[in-house]
């Protein structure tokens, strides 16, 4: 298969997961369970079960998939390179939960229009992935939207260096994905990552990714 032939088959195939099947497989009676930065390391400390015991910090994600003519694109931020935590990642737009956000949704919401300017009336919540414990014990809840075009944005200066989308068929395809190490402490930890061109999607974002790739083709 050429280039042209995969990228061909790729739009297709995203065209294919319409909003029903996402529904579907988002749904309120699937049930959840706890994913994390530990799945892949043999590191006990980083395990979700080991840290769901610490007090952990409550936040949400938007995973924006954009409706776009020839598929469904993902859509990411990159974290400005001087931000104390994570700076210069590849993230979704999110934060911690505020007492004010009646649940993650609202939350992720909130920071998505604080953080690039989405207004929350270009999204159509389907439904959420598998809570992620991330080993900065924060207790993530990935929201998944629909977002319909045209659409403004407006970046966070401080927070937000760029965003841009990926293909979601891409996304799902299995070769895309590479798990990555790194030696802390005299440890390896093992990471989930999709590189994408010039930008590097690893860690909890991109684990984040994994597990919708896992439930849609589940299904």
């Amino acid at each position: 298969m050429t280039q042209r032939d995969s990228r061909s088959s790729q739009r297709q195939e995203s065209r294919g997961l319409c909003r029903d099947v996402l529904v579907t497989c988002l749904g309120a009676a699937r049930k959840s369970r706890r994913r994390g930065d530990g799945d892949l390391s043999d590191d006990h400390d980083l395990k979700a079960t080991s840290l769901a015991a610490t007090t952990l910090v409550r936040a949400a994600v938007l995973v924006p998939l954009v409706d776009r003519p020839d598929g469904l694109t993902v859509m990411l931020t990159q974290r400005t390179a001087h931000l104390a935590h994570h700076p210069g990642q590849i993230s979704f737009p999110g934060g911690r939960l505020e007492p004010g956000d009646r649940d993650p949704e609202s939350g992720a919401l909130r920071e998505t229009f604080e953080e690039i300017g989405l207004e929350a009336r270009h999204v159509e919540i389907l439904g959420r992935l598998d809570t992620y414990v991330t080993r900065t014990a924060f207790e993530v809840t990935p929201v998944v939207g629909l977002v319909t075009p045209p659409f403004t944005l407006t970046l966070d200066p401080f927070e937000v260096a760029d965003v841009f989308e990926a293909p979601l068929a891409f996304i799902l395809d299995p070769a895309s994905r590479q798990v990555g190490t790194n030696r802390i402490n005299g440890i390896d930890r093992r990471f989930h990552a999709i590189p994408y061109g010039e930008r590097y999607i690893w860690g909890a974002t991109a684990g984040m990714l994994v597990n919708l790739a896992d439930l849609l083709a589940d299904s």
